[in-house]
């Protein structure tokens, strides 16, 4: 297995991943004011544009040979390979995604991102196919033992993400100082210069970054939130999000999705039946 000899066995277990893939439509016009629907101007152009924070571990990342992989890079490529198109990936500025996909710079948002009303009302959204929990990370120094000790703390988050969001309607939200910045990667680099206390992230990024980097690092035992990943779309585009759709729980039926899962994760990995089998 390509990339769990790089992961520990146990980090698995603490992943909730929930393949609800099924058949059904989100919200949003099938509508076009272009005479080509969006599937076919996907498939006549050839390719796939998919955006992506790229420093997104384990979902989509750069590795050390300057490519982009992931779990979810390898689930759109099987993906693009069954419709027949070339998958690119295109790192963007989280913060902006929105106003990338519908300036149409991008076809698709597929880099674990989460699900919330504001995303749900902005884009087309895919079902949901990862459950994802949101945690405190600290040095494994630190004196925090658990979410009371960082009332006052300095917590990094990314900025634009729906950490932050959570982050700050806390309940500890107004007594602590949140620290914004471009991506998770910066927020953990910023704790160990010590300029930061914590960072208030996803466990799935979390648990991998500490046991693939062998960081010192420690995820604290109660977090705020569970959230759940879905690939967001334009909400004019119904046709590429229906067939994007289509073809991942075609995956899941034959088995492919559990195949690229433990590729990443390990056995461990929980899959939640598809609604409709």
């Amino acid at each position: 297995m390509k990339h769990w000899n790089r992961i520990r066995k146990g980090f698995a277990a603490l992943l909730s991943v929930g393949m609800l893939l099924s058949l059904g439509a989100c919200g949003g016009s099938s509508v076009q004011n272009d005479e080509k629907n969006s599937l076919e101007k996907v498939k006549d152009s050839g390719k796939l544009i998919l955006g992506l924070d790229a420093t997104f571990e384990p979902m989509g990342y750069t590795d050390e040979n300057d490519q982009i992989v992931g779990f979810d890079i390898d689930l759109a490529e099987e993906v693009c390979k069954r419709m027949g198109v070339e998958l690119v990936k295109q790192p963007i500025n989280w913060d902006t995604k929105e106003e990338s996909l519908n300036a149409g710079n991008i076809d698709c948002i597929w880099n674990g991102m989460s699900v919330n009303p504001a995303r749900a009302e902005s884009m087309n959204l895919s079902e949901p196919y990862m459950t994802n929990k949101m945690v405190f990370v600290v040095p494994a120094k630190s004196e925090a033992k658990s979410m009371d000790d960082l009332k006052t703390a300095k917590i990094g988050v990314q900025n634009g993400s729906t950490a932050q969001e959570i982050l700050e309607a806390s309940e500890i939200g107004s007594t602590i100082t949140v620290q914004a910045l471009a991506t998770n990667v910066e927020a953990l680099q910023q704790m160990d210069l010590e300029l930061v206390d914590a960072v208030f992230m996803d466990s799935v990024v979390a648990e991998y970054k500490i046991t693939a980097d062998a960081k010192d690092w420690l995820i604290l035992p109660d977090g705020l939130q569970e959230e759940s990943y879905a690939i967001g779309f334009r909400k004019a585009d119904q046709e590429l999000r229906d067939e994007v759709q289509r073809i991942l729980s075609e995956m899941k039926a034959d088995g492919t999705v559990a195949k690229i899962s433990t590729e990443w994760f390990g056995d461990d990995v929980t899959c939640i039946p598809d609604p409709k089998s």
